[in-house]
């Protein structure tokens, strides 16, 4: 028996080998669908099971992409639903989560992290072009690192190379979203100030993983996540709680002879991962 990640991030199961054949078949899952045996600790891809080999040969194509879209009722429906979750978010378990994911993959976490900082750092120097560059490729590089640190939260394998996946994963709607949210942060900054920040807090913390994760474009990935953040006034504070406090660990570590950063950047980067997993990630319930 398997239990199974469905494309709504919920988990169903246990269910019989023959019947995630069959969800193959129909285009319900595909190579990248996570599964585990049930019982077992550790999720997989369906690609890396063997008895599925058969039944994602022949499956079609088409059915094998990412879901890209989604509807305005869809993002209503799922923001109600993981609002409820971000009104209930755990900063402190966050936080506590992320130090022991850190101890335990600490030269992994601390080198990719470090690497994603010098680059945006040589970017600055880059004569005319470096900080075009460093706006345009910002969430392609920080998905990416994101991505790297969810493969470790959800027991996947990772390496050093899952840290530059956003050049691999939607890299044009992570590079869309770089654009249009630095513009409109800015924008927002520069009005008002409040404006900017609320747009920060609503989409930075969620909408990149959204996108990689997910693999949404980025408008509905960013709306998805500022939905969710600003439905209710408890979840808008725990989220915005989380954003603080990630600043906070951030300037110690710059208050820290600068060299600080290298711990507290993963630390904080790893936090919001296990925050955006607890409200978006997936919920047991009953096969559908």
């Amino acid at each position: 028996m398997y239990r199974i990640i469905g494309g709504d991030q919920l988990e169903y199961g246990p269910v019989s080998a023959d019947q995630i054949r069959q969800w193959i078949l129909e285009g319900r899952a595909n190579r990248d669908t996570r599964a585990k045996i049930d019982g077992a600790n550790e999720w997989k891809t369906l690609g890396s099971f063997a008895e599925f080999a058969d039944a994602l040969a022949a499956q079609p194509r088409s059915s094998s992409g990412p879901t890209t879209s989604l509807s305005g009722a869809d993002a209503t429906v799922l923001a109600n639903e993981y609002a409820r979750r971000a009104e209930f978010l755990d900063i402190g378990l966050c936080i506590t989560r992320s130090w022991t994911l850190l101890k335990e993959n600490f030269w992994l976490l601390v080198g990719a992290s470090a690497v994603m900082l010098l680059i945006h750092v040589a970017l600055e120097f880059v004569p005319l072009i470096g900080q075009i560059l460093g706006i345009v490729l910002s969430l392609v590089l920080w998905a990416g690192l994101d991505w790297l640190f969810l493969k470790r939260i959800r027991g996947l394998e990772a390496d050093f190379a899952d840290a530059f996946a956003g050049f691999q994963i939607n890299f044009i709607q992570l590079l869309l979203a770089g654009i249009v949210t630095t513009v409109l942060i800015t924008l927002g900054l520069f009005l008002c100030f409040l404006p900017g920040i609320y747009l920060m807090v609503a989409w930075l913390g969620f909408g990149p993983l959204l996108i990689i994760d997910r693999q949404l474009d980025f408008w509905p990935a960013l709306e998805l996540s500022r939905k969710v953040v600003s439905r209710t006034w408890m979840s808008w504070w725990s989220v915005f709680a989380l954003f603080v406090l990630t600043v906070v660990i951030l300037l110690a570590g710059v208050l820290a002879l600068g060299i600080g950063v290298f711990v507290t950047l993963p630390l904080a980067t790893g936090a919001v991962v296990y925050a955006y997993e607890d409200v978006f990630g997936p919920r047991s319930t009953s096969p559908a």
